[in-house]
């Protein structure tokens, strides 16, 4: 584990669940029974699993959410609690039911389908109260919103604006009240179609363009490709006056001919600091960056469930940590990979030990 990171404490704040994972053969056709090949129970939500992950790389989570006293609420708060994730500042209704999610992972494809049932009743401000609040955030390197519980996530942003903690947003897809969050953000990592659907742009590369023009906080945006990788575009604060203007696009394809494919191994290319031009948007300064993904054979690729939420994870470590960009998108990717090999989305999180890590913790 980096020096930097023992110790360091991070805030999140969003969506935790009980998942009920069923693997299948094939997804089933309308009015079909099947079996399923296997079935486990397991804690899930995205904050809940982006910071059961970054538990197990080494930093200190505290989670920001609500559950039922039902079975399922306490399940979840002990999973969370055995992984080294602080919910003390979770609310507990004691009425209600708590959150869960059916996931049905297709043997054939490779992929997983969530249906979601939300907690009821459901989290709200008054729920967190002020000394809680200050409490959570206290000595806190970074906070992370998943998107959910917008009203109560916008009021923990705005303490954590007002303490100058960092903030990191996952953009998984349009929802209300994610554009106030997303004003206060300093980095973002989105899902891959997150960005064009936020702005409208033609293409991905124009789209991230258009995100930090819009977002004039942000540092840096990531989009999450599942196998194909990742794209990250990272403002440039030191622009020097010979910079040339490249077109957005352009710069991409020049990136991904580059791209090492004979290697499993994820890997990194990166442009110079350019004036990256994107077409009726505008321009930016900043710097370019194609992640690989892992090449993980398919007797090996067991469920993707939770996948992106590992990535993110990794980040919120990477970021305190102090890695180099290049850096932190192969570990993200190589934590991602090994989350994939197992069923759930926690299962196969890797601890800072495992020697799958070696190379980025030494």
């Amino acid at each position: 584990m980096s020096r930097d990171c023992e110790n360091t404490v991070v805030v999140g704040c969003g969506a935790v669940s009980v998942d009920f994972l069923a693997t299948v053969a094939a997804y089933p056709k309308p009015d079909d029974k099947i079996r399923s090949t296997s079935f486990k129970v397991q804690g899930g939500g995205n904050a809940g699993n982006a910071l059961t992950c970054a538990s197990r790389l080494g930093l200190k989570p505290r989670i920001i959410s609500k559950v039922a006293d039902d079975t399922q609420g306490r399940e979840v708060l002990r999973e969370l609690e055995a992984d080294g994730v602080d919910t003390s500042f979770m609310a507990v209704s004691q009425e209600g039911t708590s959150p869960f999610t059916y996931v049905i992972v297709d043997s054939q494809t490779k992929s997983r389908t969530c249906i979601h049932t939300p907690g009821y009743p459901p989290m709200k401000p008054v729920d967190l109260s002020e000394s809680s609040l200050l409490t959570a955030l206290n000595g806190a390197k970074i906070v992370y919103f998943d998107g959910r519980l917008h009203e109560t996530a916008l009021v923990v942003a705005h303490e954590a604006v007002k303490k100058n903690i960092p903030i990191l947003m996952d953009a998984e897809r349009l929802r209300e009240g994610l554009d106030d969050l997303l004003k206060l953000a300093d980095y973002v990592v989105c899902a891959a179609q997150f960005p064009q659907a936020w702005t409208e742009a033609s293409t991905v590369p124009k789209a991230l363009v258009c995100m930090l023009l819009r977002l004039s906080n942000i540092k840096f945006v990531i989009v999450t490709l599942g196998k194909d990788g990742c794209i990250m575009l990272e403002r440039s604060f030191n622009e020097g006056p010979s910079t040339e203007e490249m077109d957005v696009d352009q710069l991409l394809e020049s990136l991904e001919m580059r791209k090492n494919r004979r290697t499993h191994i994820p890997t990194c290319i990166s442009s110079s600091v350019t004036k990256l031009h994107a077409e009726g948007i505008g321009t930016v300064f900043g710097k370019l960056y194609v992640g690989t993904a892992e090449n993980v054979p398919p007797s090996e690729l067991i469920d993707t469930t939770g996948a992106g939420d590992a990535f993110i994870g990794s980040i919120l470590y990477a970021i305190c940590a102090n890695f180099t960009p290049e850096k932190m998108l192969c570990f993200a990717a190589t934590v991602a990979a090994s989350k994939c090999r197992a069923i759930g989305a926690r299962t196969g999180l890797p601890y800072h030990t495992d020697p799958c890590l070696a190379s980025f913790m030494n």
